[in-house]
């Protein structure tokens, strides 16, 4: 069964001096728009408790660009700097819905410099993309091609720190569901390797791989010796992410195709990376990206992603007998239960993380471990002594 989804298709392009102008000046009022709509929501709130909405700040837009000061917005397409209100918009509804913290001003060092087109500000004739304000169309390399009949809804245009332009084609696609399989994986995140699978394999980070080893480190010594900021040392950092990027897709595509479910643990990654000593690992293994990846590959190709909550003690417990340890630390890799089963300590919370997801998905079964409150009260996230009642042993 196929079924019909929005795709984004990225390409590189070649701008001519004309159009990175004019694309700069896109970006750097894309970017003042924001601030200062994110600025007068933030005073409103303080000053008089009142939400402004998007069309309070369209209209602040509109008086911004009769002004002396910021008459300079108006040279621009005004679609990039509508949309840039929307996404702020956006901020503010999942920050009020206590999915996202409070939105942040974009700086121009260190935020990503884009403009998003919707189908107003651009044309599309015969594979020739061209954007408002400029009188020809981009230069763009088609690495692979577009979907047939492809006509591109919106179209986001970028540059990275290390000054590469991308273009961003937000298009209708087929996806074929694949055919449903009988296996399922659970998928235990770690530091010392990508993630542990509960069949047993380790999946190594990138940087730990034996075959790119050479070529990473060497990269990564090459970005020492440059100089802080400087254009060499951000395409040192631009080639080490598009490995990680590469890899990052690689492998959610293999679990869902080889997978009908699959489970992971809802990780607290933002509460992690606050330690110090692991801050590090945890952002260069990039867990929250593999997980974004998981969700939508897996709504795609007709798979199910399973979530188990944060405080299933996985990693303590045996998956031979359900007992659960009184400690397990950090340093441990491997460990001994009682029962006489050793077990490597992350193979052991992945083959835990599937159980406790099929247990989930064939009766709904709570597998969330619950605590006690300082009172002495029983909370939702308790660890009970055993937590397997009802989860199958594969």
């Amino acid at each position: 069964m196929a079924r019909q989804v929005k795709r984004a298709f990225r390409y590189r392009f070649y701008p001519t001096d004309e159009q990175a102008a004019e694309l700069s000046r896109t970006f750097g009022c894309a970017r003042l728009v924001y601030n200062r709509a994110l600025e007068e929501r933030t005073r409103a709130w303080y000053s008089e408790q009142r939400r402004l909405s998007y069309v309070e700040t369209s209209a602040m837009l509109t008086a911004w660009k009769r002004t002396e000061e910021l008459a300079f917005l108006g040279e621009v397409s005004s679609v990039p700097l509508q949309q840039a209100l929307r996404h702020l918009q956006t901020a503010f509804t999942n920050f009020f819905a206590r999915r996202a913290a409070y939105p942040r001003f974009k700086s121009r060092k260190k935020s990503r410099a884009s403009a998003e087109y919707t189908r107003s500000a651009f044309a599309w004739r015969d594979g020739l993309l061209t954007l408002a304000k400029m009188p020809e169309p981009l230069a763009i390399v088609w690495s692979r091609p577009l979907p047939e009949s492809a006509a591109p809804s919106t179209v986001t245009v970028s540059r990275d720190a290390a000054g590469r332009w991308f273009v961003s084609l937000l298009c209708e696609d087929t996806i074929t569901r694949l055919t449903p399989v009988e296996t399922a994986v659970g998928v235990d995140a770690g530091v010392t390797s990508l993630v542990a699978l509960s069949a047993g394999e380790k999946v190594a980070n990138p940087r730990h791989e034996r075959r790119d080893s050479g070529r990473l480190a060497k990269a990564q010594k090459d970005l020492a010796r440059k100089a802080k900021g400087s254009k060499n040392g951000e395409k040192a950092k631009a080639r080490i992410a598009d490995r990680r990027r590469d890899f990052l897709h690689k492998l959610p595509t293999r679990l869902v195709h080889e997978n009908q479910v699959v489970v992971i643990e809802d990780l607290n990654v933002a509460g992690m990376v606050r330690n110090h000593s692991l801050a590090r690992a945890i952002s260069d293994a990039s867990w929250r990206e593999l997980r974004t990846m998981l969700e939508y590959k897996a709504d795609w190709y007709g798979r199910e992603l399973v979530v188990i909550d944060r405080w299933f003690p996985s990693s303590k417990l045996c998956s031979e007998c359900g007992t659960v340890a009184e400690k397990m630390p950090l340093n441990v890799r491997e460990w001994e239960c009682g029962c006489g089963a050793r077990h490597d300590r992350d193979v052991n919370a992945a083959r835990n993380i599937v159980a406790a997801g099929l247990a989930v998905t064939a009766c709904g079964a709570d597998v969330r471990p619950k605590r006690r409150k300082p009172s002495g009260q029983t909370a939702t996230k308790q660890e009970p002594q055993p937590v397997t009642a009802g989860i199958p042993r594969l």
